[in-house]
């Protein structure tokens, strides 16, 4: 199939005007050192805004001929894209909030590669290196907002939910954002574009007219959940790990929508943290919601994280089913209760500071067959830690089925083994069993083949 596509030229909107030299030549540079690649399929994966196919490797064999160059001009730089997906343009002009999410990417990745990585001041090996460095990025980005209350709700799901479970998000949204408080999602498609498109109207209705509306995505899985046109804050974060420590540091409470392997990976993640004994104080808003459609759904969830992380970990989280207003009533008590927490400690109300997350949380896991057959999932350790390991496997499996190394992989080697005691390995098969049988693991229309094997 031949896609419709545009070549353009584009001007940058916002504080990203000028480039070095060295700069540029960086992001010119299509050795494997070089920028350009990540430049290139992030790029790609923004203009492709709209055209949802939540494959990595199809997105980039689709659009072979696309290429971005940074000009540089005496008056500044400017972007000159090929071959170009043309839903990203109108009547021959690339559509503003796209080209906002464009500039973006490269602000983001020239910030990583010019002041984060191989610095001295950002230690990405121990836990207090990479929290700031997150931190950085994020105040690079301008979603560092000091002086605003606690109101950032984060929403978490899938991009392959039906239709049912896509309007109850939106009216989620909806609820909260009447109540004056704002989203922040994976800014792909399905629950993560529900609940900005509903909290845009709560907002209108409140007369207010500085909504927020924040993405956070990462490289490997920005081509598969390209960012939704509501976004109006995009940041891009170096890898899966930093970006859900972006999530937690810099949200208030969290609500977690249907969806499939990933939406397990941050459920993971997040209990993981939470059951830390450092954190059982801290206030942390937790709700799994969804239509009554919806309810076979997180008692499975449920079931699964009672037979591997135990009663306490059940006890972090709220299940509400079919009530959208109750849920942003729960939200908003949760506040208060944020606010009167890091009031008491003198903690920011803008990044988490005080929340405990430990290395295996933060330190990048590369999905390998050889790393997702070693690793620990058995029941003789700290639930914290069994969760960190649980939460690998999950992305091990995200990777496999929608990012483009990932695929390639398995294309190459076969599936990723994953092997562990039958008392962890029996819950996991179901769960992911149920997540096929639901088709939650790829969009709808598209059949699953699996990119794992469960060994007992």
């Amino acid at each position: 199939m031949t896609e419709m596509t545009v070549d353009a030229r584009v001007s940058p909107e916002g504080p990203l005007a000028v480039l070095s030299k060295a700069e540029v030549n960086k992001l010119l540079d299509t050795s494997q050192g070089g920028l350009y690649r990540l430049l290139h399929n992030c790029s790609l994966a923004v203009l492709n805004c709209g055209n949802y196919m939540d494959d990595g490797k199809e997105l980039l064999e689709r659009y072979r001929s696309f290429s971005i160059q940074v000009i540089q001009e005496e008056r500044g730089i400017k972007l000159e894209v090929t071959g170009a997906p043309a839903n990203a343009f109108v009547d021959g002009y690339m559509i503003k909030g796209i080209k906002e999410h464009l500039f973006a990417v490269l602000r983001d990745i020239v910030y990583v590669s010019d002041e984060i990585n191989d610095n001295p001041k950002f230690d990405l090996n121990n836990s207090e290196g990479i929290t700031n460095a997150v931190f950085h990025i994020l105040r690079n980005a301008n979603i560092i907002r000091p002086r605003t209350e606690p109101k950032l709700i984060v929403c978490w799901g899938g991009h392959s939910i039906s239709r049912e479970e896509y309007n109850y998000t939106k009216e989620v949204g909806y609820q909260i954002g009447l109540r004056g408080m704002n989203i922040c999602t994976g800014c792909g498609p399905g629950a993560m574009k529900g609940p900005m498109k509903g909290a845009t109207i709560g907002h209108a209705k409140q007369r207010i007219n500085n909504g927020h509306y924040i993405g956070i995505s990462e490289p490997g899985i920005i081509a598969a959940e390209s960012p939704n046109p509501i976004v109006n804050d995009l940041v891009i974060l170096p890898d899966i790990e930093k970006r859900l420590e972006a999530f937690v540091r810099t949200g208030h409470g969290i609500v977690v929508f249907p969806g499939g392997a990933g939406t397990a990976e941050e459920i993971l993640y997040l209990l993981g943290i939470l059951l830390h004994p450092d954190n059982r104080e801290i206030p942390f808003p937790l709700i799994f919601t969804g239509p009554h459609s919806a309810l076979e759904y997180f008692k499975q969830i449920n079931q699964f994280i009672g037979d591997t992380l135990g009663f306490e970990a059940q006890q972090r989280y709220k299940i509400i089913i079919d009530d959208p207003a109750r849920v942003a009533r729960e939200m908003r008590t949760g506040m208060r209760q944020v606010r009167e927490f890091r009031h008491r400690k003198d903690d920011a109300y803008y990044f988490n500071w005080l929340l405990r997350i430990n290395p295996e949380f933060q330190l990048p896991f590369v999905p390998s067959h050889e790393n997702m057959a070693n690793l620990e999932l058995h029941k003789n350790q700290e639930r914290h830690q069994l969760a960190a390991d649980l939460r690998r496997v999950f992305s091990g499996i995200v990777a496999g089925n929608v990012k483009d190394e990932g695929i390639r992989a398995i294309e190459q080697y076969g599936h990723f083994e994953i092997k562990g005691d039958a008392e962890i390995m029996e819950p996991v098969d179901r769960l992911l069993s149920a997540f096929v049988d639901q088709q939650r693991m790829k969009l709808p229309g598209k059949a699953y083949v699996p990119c794992y094997k469960i060994v007992k």
